[in-house]
This record gives structure tokens, sequence and C-alpha cells, in this order.
């Protein structure tokens, strides 16, 4: 081969191996963004039904009338759980990732 297409070559390799990385970091931090928001939602709209219980019970006490709730706060325990589990899981690809391409490939 001649010497300008081997550069071009390799400085195709190069502008790939880039665009690869970016379009990666990129589609990681908006999965990681986007569960972030899922999570923050979920975390608004907890509690705003632990307010509307709350509002309940005093109307029903005003009224006199007895009340008992039982909250699936465990549920949301898992939740959030699983969204850190998976914030893990994507921290522990993309260094292994890194690992990958930094090592030599023949």
């Amino acid at each position: 081969m001649s010497s300008p297409v081997l550069h071009a070559f390799y400085v195709g390799r190069a502008l790939a191996d880039a665009i690869n990385e970016r379009a990666e970091r990129l589609l990681t931090d908006g999965l990681s963004l986007a569960g972030k928001f899922d999570a923050e939602q979920r975390e608004y709209f907890r509690q705003f039904t632990e307010d509307v219980m709350a509002r309940a019970q005093q109307a029903e006490a005003e009224a006199g009338v007895s009340y008992s709730s039982t909250a699936p706060s465990a549920a949301t325990t898992d939740l959030q759980a699983t969204i850190d589990t998976l914030r893990a899981e994507i921290a522990q690809v993309r260094v292994a990732l890194q690992q990958y391409r930094t090592t030599p490939q023949v």
C-alpha cells in the first residue's frame, strides 16, 4: 500500500473509534439520565400519593371515620435497589470496555 492510503486507513480507523466511543458515552449517559428522571418521577409520585392519603386521613378524622393504610414502601425500595444495581452494572461495563479498547489487538 502507498503511504497516503495507509495514512487514510489509520485516520479512518481512529475516526471510527472516536465516534464509537462518543456514541457509547452519549447512549450510556442518556440511559443514566432517563433512569434518574424515572426515579425522580416515581419519588415525586410517591410523595404526592402520601400527601393525598394524609389529606384523606385528615378529612376522615375530622368527619369521625376511622382509617387504616398499608403503604407499599417495600416495592419502592426494591425499585430503587434495582435502579442502583443497573447503574453499577453500567459503570462496570464502561470500565471493561475501556480496558478492552486500551489493550493492543493483533
